[in-house]
C-alpha cells in the first residue's frame, strides 16, 4: 500500500500513473518491489482509498523532482513503473474510516488508532486486506458511470453472451463481448516462488 497526499497522487494521475517514486525511508521495501506486484493508493489528508495499480518494472534509483515534500531534499529516489488498474476521482473515494478499521493489518493498533498503521509510506499489506481495498474501489467506480473504467479494462479475463439486434434484419443475433472481472490478485505483499536449494 501506498500512503500518499493529494496533491501527490495528482502528480501520479497527470503522469498517466506509469510511475511512482517511493521516499528514502522506506528503501528497503522499495528495493524489493518487482513486475506484476500490485498496489492500492491511500490518501492521508482525505482519508480516502484512490487507486490500485500493477507494477511493470523492477525497482531503480533516479534523481528527477517529481513529486512534493516538505525536506526540500527528499527526491523519492526508488521508483518504478507502474500501469492503473482502477481510478477514482477525487470525490469517489473509499472512506478510510468504513474500511480500515475491517483491515487485518491495522488489528495491532487500538480500534480508535488504526489510523496510525498508515503512517509511513509504503506498506506491505495482507493479500486478503489487497483484494478487499480493491475490490470496493472497482464497485465504487462502476457505481459511479455504470461501468469500470477504460482503466481498469485491462482485467477482463471471462467472456460472456448478450443479445443483440440486427438493424439489417431486426432479428436477434448473439456475440460475445468481454465481462469485466478482478483478474487473479497481487499484493505488494506477493509471495514469490522459491527458490531451487
Amino acid at each position: 500500500m501506498i500512503v500518499t497526499t493529494q496533491e501527490n497522487l495528482d502528480i501520479t494521475r497527470e503522469r498517466g500513473f506509469n510511475l511512482q517514486g517511493i521516499d528514502t525511508k522506506n528503501r528497503k521495501k522499495a528495493i524489493r518491489m518487482e513486475p506484476e506486484d500490485r498496489v492500492v493508493y491511500y490518501v492521508s489528508d482525505k482519508k480516502g482509498f484512490a487507486a490500485s495499480a500493477t507494477v511493470t518494472s523492477n525497482s531503480f534509483e533516479d534523481g528527477e523532482r517529481i513529486w512534493k515534500h516538505h525536506n526540500d531534499r527528499e527526491l523519492f529516489p526508488h521508483r518504478v513503473n507502474i500501469g492503473p488498474d482502477v481510478v477514482l476521482a477525487e470525490s469517489d473515494y473509499i472512506d478510510a474510516y468504513q474500511v480500515g478499521p475491517t483491515m487485518e493489518y491495522v488489528k495491532k493498533w487500538p480500534p480508535h488508532l488504526w489510523p496510525y498503521a498508515f503512517y509511513g509510506m509504503l506498506h506491505i499489506i495482507p493479500q486478503r486486506d489487497f483484494n478487499f481495498v480493491e475490490a470496493e474501489l472497482m464497485r465504487a467506480n462502476k457505481r459511479v458511470d455504470g461501468r469500470f473504467s477504460d482503466l481498469g479494462q485491462k482485467n477482463a479475463v471471462e467472456l460472456v453472451i448478450v443479445e443483440c439486434i440486427d438493424p439489417q434484419t431486426e432479428q436477434s443475433k448473439f456475440r460475445k463481448r468481454p465481462k469485466l472481472s478482478s483478474k487473479k490478485q497481487k499484493s505488494s505483499h506477493r509471495r514469490r516462488s522459491h527458490k531451487k536449494k
